[in-house]
């Protein structure tokens, strides 16, 4: 067995690590980044998003410095979106279970943490696609709160953070897969890991866990999150199976916030290679929902697909298809919606997609209950408000008056042809982690940190529980991994 030394090892090469692993370098500290996935596989979680970062910001004047220039921006309209409703909508999201001294560090240092990658050489944008509508004056309204993400996504983002890696020296270590925490009495020392069929060890002061949570492991999900989750469909990386978060629970680490839930999104149920896909990503997700109404196979509704803006639903909503008979439900649209589906997601190549000319056509084709199917829909179109104009750039209070109501957005289906997508349930990432003090120290469950450990990203848990808002994730593990790195 070889055995090596450096100062730093972030185990885990995506935004949270890379982050942890910058701001160590800034200090001058060499760094080793383990990153299980081979260089064609590698990015964890990271890679497969689109990018998106919540943060605090006044508005697109001040945003204006860190995105890419657009000739839109002079057509365009950011509402602000402050601190204050930042740490709102976590409370609110996770129903008042986020920690709330990491919300507040959280909402605080965001934006700031995007400004630092932006000086380091990462480039982000105004997603227009994906938080925008176009107004009929041909201006452009941004809303949910989420208007800024990675050029490229998140295979730009991690190209921009290997970038970053290499101008600092970073040494990254492909295709090493940690299996052991060394130890020294009660301190971490180092790590055992394999790589190219053999095993090595790396010592260094600090260790810092950034491998993710527990999402790719179908056993820890039926453990914790609840049976029927092994069906789940794994959105990222192969990769984050809780190997580390076992180890580090081992040497008597305290769980942090909540086991019991994870991030999981409307996904395309059928299309072939749809779990891991690194050529479509996040493209597979099916999020224009709020738009229309989804149904089970018996051809009922049973949520409320316009409760608010997608960023804050959109997130949980996974678990309720998995509740549903098969793990199956089926978005349903008419052809006055059909226009204003996300291009890049119902759009794709080989997308799961059944269209007919009238709605029994379409219930019968889909293989549900053809009575019920054509009841639930005749029942939305006459329940719903139609004096109330219909305004997607705003929580409009069209409702439909059914059971479950539809509190916005509500529009008739009843121009042919129809639409149905069927989506199943995709699993992002888990809610629960490691506890961690707000530099990211492991802690026990007496308090005590474990001297030469450290947490973030999706491995640090406490911040969300059951949902979260969209674009927090990523905003987490910068803020989060910069920290750890600060005390690496």
């Amino acid at each position: 067995m070889s055995g090596t030394s450096t100062e730093v090892i972030v185990i885990g090469g995506g935004n949270a690590g890379f982050c942890a692993a910058h701001a160590a370098a800034e200090r001058g500290r060499r760094v080793v980044v383990l990153e299980r996935g081979e260089p064609q596989y590698a990015g964890g979680n990271s890679y497969f998003t689109a990018g998106a970062t919540r943060i605090a910001h006044r508005g697109l004047d001040e945003l204006r410095a860190i995105v890419e220039p657009d000739e839109r921006h002079a057509r365009t309209v950011v509402p602000p979106y402050s601190a204050e409703e930042y740490r709102a909508d976590l409370a609110r999201v996770t129903e008042g279970r986020t920690d709330p001294a990491m919300a507040d560090v959280l909402v605080t240092e965001a934006t700031d943490g995007v400004r630092w990658l932006h000086e380091l050489g990462l480039r982000y944008r105004l997603m227009y696609e994906r938080q925008s509508y176009a107004r009929p004056d041909g201006s452009y309204l941004f809303w949910g709160g989420l208007p800024i993400g990675n050029v490229g996504g998140g295979e730009g983002l991690i190209a921009d953070h290997f970038a970053v890696a290499g101008r600092y020296g970073e040494e990254i270590r492909h295709g090493a897969t940690v299996t052991r925490l060394l130890t020294d009495g009660d301190a971490v020392f180092g790590v055992g890991y394999l790589a190219d069929g053999e095993e090595h060890e790396l010592y260094a002061d600090t260790v810092v866990i950034a491998s993710g949570g527990f999402e790719a492991n179908p056993r820890m999900r039926e453990r914790h999150l609840g049976a029927g989750w092994a069906n789940a469909k794994l959105r990222g990386t192969p990769h984050n199976d809780g190997t580390m978060l076992l180890a580090a629970l081992e040497l008597g680490a305290a769980h942090g916030g909540d086991w019991s839930t994870a991030h999981s999104v409307q996904w395309d149920a059928f299309t072939a290679c749809n779990e891991s896909n690194r050529a479509l990503t996040n493209r597979l997700t099916r999020q224009s929902y709020p738009l229309g109404i989804i149904v089970n196979r018996a051809g009922n509704r049973f949520l409320d697909e316009g409760a608010d803006f997608r960023n804050y639903t959109y997130a949980k909503y996974g678990r309720e298809i998995l509740a549903q008979p098969g793990n199956v439900a089926y978005q349903i649209f008419d052809a006055e919606l059909r226009p204003s589906l996300r291009t890049e997601e119902y759009d794709m190549p080989g997308i799961s997609e059944i269209t007919a000319d009238s709605v029994p056509e379409l219930g019968d084709r889909l293989g549900i209950d053809v009575d019920r199917f054509t009841k639930t829909v005749e029942a939305f179109n006459r329940s719903i408000e139609r004096d109330r104009p219909f305004d997607p750039t705003v929580k409009d209070g069209r409702r439909a008056e059914v059971d479950p109501p539809k509190s916005n957005w509500a529009a008739p289906i009843e121009t042919p042809p129809f639409y149905a997508y069927p989506v199943t349930c995709g699993i992002t990432f888990t809610f629960g982690g490691l506890k961690g003090d707000l530099s990211g120290r492991v802690l026990r469950e007496n308090g005590s940190s474990i001297d030469g450990l450290l947490v973030c990203g999706e491995a640090l848990g406490g911040l969300f529980s059951g949902n979260y808002p969209g674009g927090s994730g990523l905003a987490a593990g910068i803020v989060f991994g910069r920290r750890a790195g600060s005390i690496a």
